[in-house]
């Protein structure tokens, strides 16, 4: 019994402590999109929103920082679309797409962790790729340094990565689809 659950446990802790390094998020600033890559194979394309403020990780600086980065946190599992997040916690208010006068964090947050000097700010500034109700403005910058995407969107890439899948933030067009 006391070996069954120390290997219990082992499993428990491993699983813990997965890496997703099956798939890679790419990120283009300046076509305001995301690709998301598993084992090198573009499965999926997305419109995104980053920073009205433009490129960087000073804090303070409401900018959206680039370079390699990975998933530290997952948040919202099984939160409607719509969830409003306050401090990375649901507050039980749902909002529609383009919901006027406000512009919370909604639906799905995947927090990012900098794995370079020049954006090692980013998990303490609270850089996200995040859902947001201003639908409206995706495709174009307008977050204050997250990533925003529609809720739908979010929901569905946070089906697909894992904790610690990797993320690139570029001002850069996306690498070009392969063709089948």
């Amino acid at each position: 019994m006391k070996r069954l659950l120390l290997c219990s446990a082992a499993a428990l802790f491993l699983a813990s402590c997965a890496t997703d390094n099956q798939h890679l998020v790419e990120i283009s600033v300046p076509e305001q999109r995301m690709a998301v890559y598993r084992d090198g194979i573009r499965i999926r394309e997305y419109p995104i929103s980053t920073s009205k403020f433009g490129l960087g990780d000073e804090k303070g600086s409401n900018q959206t920082p680039l370079g390699a980065f990975r998933i530290a946190k997952k948040i919202g599992k099984d939160a409607p679309a719509g969830a409003v997040f306050k401090s990375r916690k649901p507050t039980g208010e749902v909002l529609p797409p383009d919901a006027p006068g406000r512009d919370p964090i909604v639906t799905r947050i995947l927090w990012l962790k900098g794995q370079e000097s020049h954006n090692a700010n980013a998990y303490k500034r609270y850089i996200y790729i995040h859902g947001t109700p201003e639908e409206r403005t995706i495709g174009t910058p307008a977050s204050y340094g997250c990533v925003r995407m529609k809720s739908l969107d979010i929901i569905d890439l946070f089906e697909i990565v894992g904790n610690g899948a990797r993320v690139q933030i570029a001002n850069a067009p996306l690498a070009p689809a392969p063709v089948r």
